[in-house]
């Protein structure tokens, strides 16, 4: 029987809905002239409107109604020229809008962006690739649309509701009161269906995370899945993750769908009412002047009523929009406040890094978990290469994560040319320390640029000359700089891979290189030319290897032997085989391996 399915956890940024959006303006702020431009054109753009009603009642009941047809071409012709100013005014009025709107949404993408790559491993080693993508893609968007139809145009919308009520009592109050009675419960529903559809799209924002987490995961290990003939089994998780985002959208869709309805047919509700009264048939039972309107003043009224629900109806969609938004802003701001970073530190490192010194070092991944490094002492002198031996799960990975700062809280003391570890800046000691692992990223870019990242201080030469060092060079002129490498290097042996993440390395020129397992896919014909390279290049230099094949370890001028986080020897290969101890038996059940494998 399958596990059940876990509900996400709903992770979110504090605050209200008006807080959320306050935190927005830092990113609309550098196009705040498009808001400014937006609401001096709003007055514009509800004096318009609000002028065609009145001049449809001026030319009905002055000049229709009376025979009077001498001044209607001068009335047609002003509401002729409202109606086309209002169309170009509001036509700016929406392209000022989208344009602020589209660079705030690039502006907030790019300070996403910006601040997710800077986050400690810890954080992306507990978030799904997928969940950030959604922060990243889905939520952001949704931001576009708010700050294109939501919150600014709502600002014209009031405009429209009081200038347009405040014209209908300029011309009866007592009709303008009538039909506001049945205004509250109509503002009542509304009000609830806004508090469900900010719940219902937090939810949705979530699941849709999960979604895109779950598939982002199973695509990248699509040769698992069908290596295993877990397919079926496979989709048919993905189906219950599919059906959870359903299920909250088809819900948001019921409150929206009924929001909607709701305010439409209200209005047919309001124009039913409007006739009534007009044609005064219902204020005799108030005891209320029965003096029917004239025919000018309903007609008006009727056009006040359909400019008036345009907006209520519009706002409706709005209020879903912005609730849309106002989720997806919960879940951005939450990425924006992570702070699990690396600690930036002060201290400069001298210009050549090259002598390690590790005194009582201990480290555990969670501060509620058990040590994986427990009280490490050693000494790594300047162009010494020091291998780093030992069974599964000694720490001897994690020993590299702590030296390059992929994970900071360790204890103890990290001495690099006499500099703690923790007081150096990320950026200044990655200019001096490089890691080589054994997974291959090569991405989806010219050959230059899985060189050089697109370092603008790393001359040709230099990039020349690694190329030349790691023995790549006959697989780069045959592809030539500018191939364009197809994702996670498709059209690159394995081989070819790893020497590109080993030139890589050595056209940033490091100080302090660890190799952790970074032979492991190599055929023993390119590990050959990679030590020999590193030989001949490193001769001044600080390397840390971790492997296991015994040709890599031996090549090393000392070892140290780990075992469930301590280090238990140290000394060359011969002196630990003469020693009898741990790296003997690694040594001799590595022998038995092979042996066995060749028999």
């Amino acid at each position: 029987m399958s596990a059940p399915e876990q509900t996400p956890a709903v992770e979110r940024a504090e605050g209200s809905d008006l807080q959320l959006l306050t935190r927005l303006w830092q990113y609309v702020k550098p196009d705040s002239w498009t808001i400014a431009v937006a609401l001096v054109l709003t007055p514009v753009i509800a004096g318009l409107s609000l002028a065609q009603p009145a001049l449809l009642k001026t030319a009905i009941d002055d000049h229709i109604v009376p025979g009077e047809v001498a001044g209607l071409r001068g009335v047609a012709l002003m509401y002729l020229g409202a109606v086309a100013a209002a169309y170009l005014t509001e036509a700016l009025y929406t392209l000022v809008l989208a344009w602020g709107g589209q660079r705030t949404i690039v502006r907030l993408r790019a300070a996403l962006y910006r601040h997710s790559i800077h986050l400690a491993q810890r954080f992306f080693d507990r978030q799904p690739a997928g969940k950030l993508l959604t922060r990243l893609t889905s939520d952001v968007e949704s931001l576009g649309e708010s700050l294109q139809a939501g919150v600014v145009t709502i600002v014209l919308d009031i405009f429209l509701i009081v200038g347009i009520v405040s014209a209908m009592v300029a011309f009866d109050w007592q009709l303008t009161l009538a039909l506001l009675l049945l205004a509250p419960p109509l503002l009542g529903t509304v009000e609830f269906c806004r508090r469900k559809l900010r719940e219902l799209y937090l939810v949705t924002r979530e699941t849709l995370a999960d979604v895109n987490a779950f598939m982002a995961e199973r695509v990248d290990g699509v040769g698992v899945v069908q290596l295993f003939g877990a397919e079926d089994r496979t989709a048919a998780r993905f189906d219950r993750r599919n059906a959870k985002y359903r299920d909250a959208t088809q819900t948001a869709n019921v409150y929206d769908a009924l929001m909607f309805a709701l305010v439409d047919g209200a209005e047919r509700i309001f124009t039913a009412a409007l006739l009534l009264w007009g044609t005064g048939h219902v204020a005799p039972y108030l005891g209320l002047d029965a003096t029917p309107a004239s025919v000018g003043l309903l007609v008006a009224f009727m056009d006040y009523l359909a400019r008036l629900f345009r907006p209520l109806r519009e706002l409706s969609g709005k209020v879903t929009v912005i609730q849309r938004a106002v989720a997806a802003l919960s879940k951005v701001f939450w990425l924006l406040d992570e702070q699990d970073r690396i600690s930036e530190g002060s201290a400069q490192p001298p210009e050549r890094a090259g002598h390690i010194t590790l005194r009582d070092v201990s480290f555990a991944y969670r501060a509620d978990s058990d040590d994986v490094l427990k009280g490490i002492s050693l000494d790594i002198r300047p162009g010494e290469s020091v291998a780093v031996v030992g069974s599964s799960g000694s720490g001897k990975t994690t020993l590299t994560r702590v030296l390059d700062r992929s994970y900071d809280g360790y204890r103890g003391s990290i001495l690099v040319d006499g500099v703690e570890l923790s007081d150096i800046a990320p950026d200044d000691l990655r200019r001096r320390v490089a890691s080589v692992r054994q997974d291959i990223h090569v991405f989806q870019a010219s050959l230059r640029f899985n060189v050089d990242l697109g370092n603008p201080e790393i001359p040709d030469e230099q990039r020349e000359r690694a190329v030349d060092v790691v023995h790549a060079r006959g697989f780069v002129d045959r592809l030539g700089w500018d191939k364009e490498l197809k994702e996670r290097g498709g059209d690159l042996s394995v081989g070819e891979g790893q020497l590109l993440t080993f030139a890589r390395t050595m056209a940033h020129d490091p100080d302090f290189i660890i190799l952790d397992e970074a032979t492991a896919s190599v055929d023993s014909l390119t590990e050959g030319q990679v030590q020999d390279a590193i030989a001949h290049i490193l001769e001044e230099k600080t390397v840390l290897v971790i492997a296991h094949r015994l040709s890599t370890i031996q090549s090393c001028d000392r070892i140290a032997v780990m075992d469930k986080g301590h280090i238990v020897e140290v000394g060359s290969h011969g002196e630990l085989m003469a020693l009898g101890g741990r790296y003997a038996a690694l040594v001799e059940a590595g022998q038995k391996v092979v042996d066995t494998a060749t028999a």
